[in-house]
């Protein structure tokens, strides 16, 4: 038997939990057609091989912001070179499928830290579409690095069916047409194999441009009983919701874990953002794991959205998400120019205003509104570099550290650079998280948010936790479990034909050098978006760890060098949610100590 490519030598792991074992692959058409302890016949094959290395299926990533970005650099080769051979768009909220450009950049602009004027460029350049099919064959007609699967955005829809000035009105509710022509949008992403619908109810998250602008998205704008119809079409066809409840209303998180369960009609898939170990309230991650687990025992259908490693942001001044969620930060975001910023920052009024919600550390967030937990990486005055503000404001006299941070952005604007973690930041939590049957493994954010994090490796950083602790001595997963969380479990709960590695299957296979699941992983770079201006984005570069990633059988990236026709010919395509080719059964978990 001939075959395009052969694996060989490798430890392989199917994606399903099963044990792992001593494999060679050959792989034809697109498919794994062969899967051997013996060695294969690699007579006009390319041959890779991968003694002494994991031969995994492609990582699926559940959580990205690549709507713009797919349409000028769809080889997305920044998630594909640490594995993930497939993405969910449409996160959120946020699609481009219905959407008005210029509505579109106001959307992502800000929300999603997207340059607006590279959005609506993108969009303007490329838009070919006006319904779900045309989107999904206008992606499909790209040079796909990995495959794509995607949400339909709430806010896409209702924007472009109310306009985004009526869409993001509290009194304004749609018109018994309006919702119905919702309704048949819904439907027709459905249609055309979207996963299901993605909403937001999280209220920081605030609008570019200047008809809306600082508006909150227009799915938090939605009533109960739009909300219901919605839903009742995914609860009908057995799609998933996506979404993220109002974090300052404890019923809206209790509303949204409700809405999973049945109760005398179907129940309703329901993806949560997000199970995170916030450093500002450390007892709410046990009450997120007790209320999802209630939530399964009821008969619900209920998954918690996870990063499974520390959640560590950068920023440029002011220009961080976090800021948006307590006024005085909002009022400083909603200033478009360094100018005006500046005078707002320099009133002694609005600084009192900045001192108190600071000085609120009860309630409700995310920042932990710490600035002694804020470590300063670049400043052009090298005395403040390594600092936290809290220790500037110490050595200039005592300055509270409010006025301390924002002294150094009047004076430096976005030359100031610095750090927190925000969450995940207790590494006992994360193993019981990565063991929890609540959560999905998630919300990487990958193409959003450039200048702030990057979590593009996060799947390999998972491996190496749990490679290093049965290293120890001290296992808490196994490894096949762990590829299973990251592959074929995803791949099943969102009805795609990703994550498992057996003969039949999508030859999606990713090659990772055991030994290199190291320090390096937690390094960050940058490297500049040439479709976004040259704008340089925060990235991982762990070169040494994936050896080789394939993508329907062919080469795609390795060992840091992407394959010359990456970004020039298609590889991935555009995954329709339904019944996979091939029923995936999950294998009974070996013991998290085993080989």
């Amino acid at each position: 038997m001939q075959y395009d490519t052969v694996i060989a030598n490798g430890r392989w792991f199917d994606g399903t939990g099963a044990p792992s074992a001593r494999r060679n692959l050959g792989l034809r058409d697109g498919r794994v057609a062969t899967i051997s302890p013996e060695p294969l016949d690699t007579a006009g094959a390319d041959v890779i091989d991968a003694t002494g290395q994991w031969v995994i299926p492609g990582i699926i990533d559940i959580h990205t912001h690549y709507d713009v970005e797919i349409l000028c650099e769809p080889e997305l080769s920044e998630s594909l070179r640490h594995g993930v051979t497939t993405v969910l768009l449409g996160s959120c909220s946020l699609s481009t499928v219905y959407l008005d450009n210029v509505d579109a950049g106001d959307i992502f602009g800000r929300v999603e830290a997207i340059p607006r004027r590279h959005v609506i460029e993108h969009l303007d350049a490329a838009r070919s579409w006006t319904n779900p099919a045309e989107y999904a064959a206008a992606l499909d007609r790209r040079n796909l690095g990995p495959n794509v699967a995607a949400f339909i955005g709430h806010s896409d829809m209702r924007a472009a069916t109310m306009g985004l000035d009526r869409a993001t009105r509290k009194d304004v509710r749609p018109s018994a047409v309006e919702l119905a022509r919702m309704e048949s949008m819904l439907n027709e992403a459905l249609d055309e194999g979207f996963v299901g619908m993605s909403s937001q109810q999280l209220l920081f998250d605030k609008l570019d441009g200047e008809v809306c602008r600082s508006r909150t998205l227009p799915s938090t704008y939605a009533g109960p009983r739009e909300l219901r119809r919605l839903n009742a079409i995914l609860r009908r066809r057995n799609k998933i919701l996506q979404s993220g409840p109002d974090i300052k209303n404890p019923l809206s998180v209790v509303s949204q874990l409700a809405t999973s369960l049945g109760f005398g009609r179907p129940r309703l898939k329901t993806s949560l953002l997000s199970a995170a170990d916030i450093k500002a309230i450390p007892p709410v991650i046990h009450l997120m794991d007790s209320l999802a687990r209630v939530v399964k025992a009821l008969g619900g259908d209920f998954r918690w959205q996870h990063l499974p490693v520390p959640f560590e942001v950068y920023a440029d001044g002011i220009s961080l998400v976090v800021f948006e969620e307590f006024g005085a930060g909002a009022a400083a975001l909603h200033l478009q120019g360094e100018l005006e910023r500046n005078e707002l920052m320099r009133d002694e009024d609005y600084r009192r205003w900045f001192r108190e919600d600071y000085d609120k550390k009860f309630g409700p967030r995310v920042w932990h509104r710490d600035f002694f937990d804020a470590e300063i990486v670049a400043c052009p005055d090298p005395s403040v570099v390594g600092k936290s503000f809290g220790q500037v404001g110490l050595d200039r006299g005592g300055l509270h550290p409010v006025d301390a941070f924002l002294d150094l952005v009047v004076q430096h604007g976005e030359q100031l650079r610095w750090r927190t973690t925000i969450s995940n930041h207790r590494p006992q939590v994360l193993k019981k998280l990565a063991q929890s049957e609540t959560v999905q493994m998630g919300f990487s954010d990958a193409g959003a948010h450039l200048r702030n994090m990057a979590f593009y490796n996060s799947g390999l950083r998972l491996l190496r936790h749990v490679h290093e602790a049965q290293r120890r001595g001290d296992p808490f997963m196994s490894v096949e479990r762990a590829v299973h969380r990251l592959t074929g479990e995803l791949g099943a709960w969102y009805g795609i034909e990703a994550g498992t590695l057996r003969e039949g299957d999508r030859a999606d296979v990713v090659v990772i050098n055991p030994d290199k699941l190291d320090g390096s992983l937690d390094r960050y770079a940058e490297h500049p978006v040439a479709s976004y201006g040259g704008l340089s984005r925060m990235v991982n570069r762990n070169d040494d760890t994936v050896t080789a990633v394939l993508v329907a059988g062919r080469f795609a990236f390795g060992a840091g060098q992407a394959a010359p026709t990456l970004g020039r010919q298609k590889f991935g395509r555009f995954l329709r949610a339904g019944q996979p080719s091939r029923s995936m059964t999950t294998v009974a978990q070996p013991a998290a100590g085993s080989c």
